[in-house]
C-alpha cells in the first residue's frame, strides 16, 4: 500500500500525551503541510498560530474548558505540549472548508512524523472573546478571523486506539 494512504488510514486521534517537548523541526514540518492544503481558488485565507508557550497554552486551555462548561482544571488539550490554532477569514465563502483541509493535512502529517494529534473544537468561540482578539492583535493579526479548530500535537503516551469498523453505505458508484 502507498505510504501516504497507509498514514491516512492508520491515523487516530490521540487523547493522552507525554510531557516531552516536540522538536521545532517536526512542528515546522506539520505547519508546512498545513500551508499546502488546497483552498478555494487558491486564496489561502488561513492563518495558523503555533502555540508552544506554556502560559499562552494554559490560558487557551482554561478558556476552552470554560466554553465547554468544565472546571478550570480540566484539560481539553489532553496535555499536548503544542497547540496549532487554525483561523480563517470568514469573508471568503470557502473559509470553513479551507481551514478544515489545513487541519486534516496537519493531522495526517503529524501521524507520518510519529506524532499524535487531535482536533479540538471551540476555537471559534475562543477567538470571538476579548482574550482571543487581543492575542491576535498582539501578533499583529488584524481584521476578522474565525477559529476553525485546534490541532494539538505531541508524543502519544501509550498506543493509539484501534480503528473502528467503517459503517456501511459510505460509497455509491454511479
Amino acid at each position: 500500500m502507498n505510504e501516504t494512504v497507509k498514514n491516512i488510514i492508520e491515523r487516530r486521534s490521540c487523547k493522552k500525551y507525554l510531557a516531552k517537548p516536540v522538536e521545532k523541526e517536526l512542528v515546522d514540518c506539520v505547519l508546512k503541510a498545513g500551508t499546502y492544503a488546497p483552498t478555494g481558488k487558491n486564496r489561502q485565507p488561513v492563518k495558523i498560530l503555533a502555540i508552544t508557550d506554556t502560559q499562552v497554552r494554559d490560558e487557551l486551555r482554561k478558556l476552552n474548558a470554560k466554553i465547554l462548561g468544565m472546571d478550570e482544571g480540566f484539560d481539553p488539550f489532553y496535555g499536548a505540549p503544542v497547540v496549532l490554532v487554525v483561523l480563517a477569514d470568514p469573508t471568503v465563502n470557502t473559509y470553513l472548508y479551507d481551514g478544515s483541509l489545513v487541519m486534516g493535512n496537519m493531522m495526517n502529517a503529524a501521524h507520518a512524523l510519529g506524532l499524535g494529534s487531535c482536533w479540538i473544537h471551540r476555537a471559534k468561540e475562543e477567538f470571538a472573546t476579548e482574550y482571543g482578539k487581543s492575542l491576535l492583535s498582539s501578533l499583529g493579526i488584524e481584521g476578522e478571523w474565525e477559529g476553525i479548530g485546534h490541532c494539538v500535537l505531541g508524543y502519544a503516551d501509550g498506543p493509539l486506539p484501534a480503528p473502528k469498523a467503517r459503517k456501511e453505505g459510505w460509497i455509491y458508484y454511479v
